[in-house]
């Protein structure tokens, strides 16, 4: 599936291959990650997109993110946005899709293949516009949850489509540092006592 040679761009939707990994029980080590990729292709670029709230005085994600931009990886991110329903219930908006699909198609011309983490069908029409420039695309995310977490227009418009159960062994984080992790972010929380449920683990 994949070549040496052949140069490749991964296009990582945070909070998707966030839920997704949650569903499967499984931590991603992006690190891990990064070094499978490398080692399987000529990896040109990685993009990691997510948004932030900003009022937030702490966010679980921040290290991450900081990690992320330190380690070969392009970070884009924008702030959350606030809004109010009918029922006055507060809530949080937080898309970036319009971002993601710019930067894979101004990618498009310089890559062979696009590999995309995401399952939201909002990105069919991505994938086919990415394939008709002549280039592969693989789309990483799983039919391992009910429901899948992948919807079916997209893994059909695909070239490829790679369960992430079957990379869970290479990029997923060692079990025992789990414990770990959620007893150093509860004290944090704790500490910092923030108003909304956090996206991400940190790094």
């Amino acid at each position: 599936m994949f070549q040496t040679r052949e140069k490749v761009a991964l296009f990582i939707d945070g909070a998707n291959l966030y839920a997704t990994s949650k569903a499967l029980g499984f931590d991603i080590d992006y690190k891990r990650l990064l070094q499978d990729f490398q080692s399987r292709c000529y990896l040109m670029r990685a993009f990691y997109y997510t948004a932030l709230i900003e009022d937030q005085e702490y966010s679980s994600i921040r290290p991450l993110i900081d990690w992320l931009d330190y380690n070969g990886f392009k970070v884009v991110t924008k702030p959350t946005k606030e809004f109010f329903d009918a029922t006055g219930r507060r809530k949080i908006k937080a898309n970036m899709d319009i971002e993601l699909a710019v930067d894979a198609m101004e990618m498009a011309d310089h890559i062979d293949h696009l590999v995309l983490f995401s399952g939201d069908g909002d990105f069919r029409r991505l994938v086919e516009a990415v394939q008709r420039k002549g280039k592969k695309v693989s789309v990483i995310s799983t039919l391992q949850t009910q429901p899948p977490m992948i919807s079916d227009d997209l893994r059909r418009q695909a070239d490829h489509f790679i369960d992430l159960t079957t990379l869970q062994s290479r990029i997923g984080r060692d079990p025992s540092e789990r414990a770990a992790r959620l007893a150093e972010r509860e004290t944090q929380r704790q500490r910092h006592m923030p108003d909304f449920e956090d996206e991400f683990d940190d790094i």
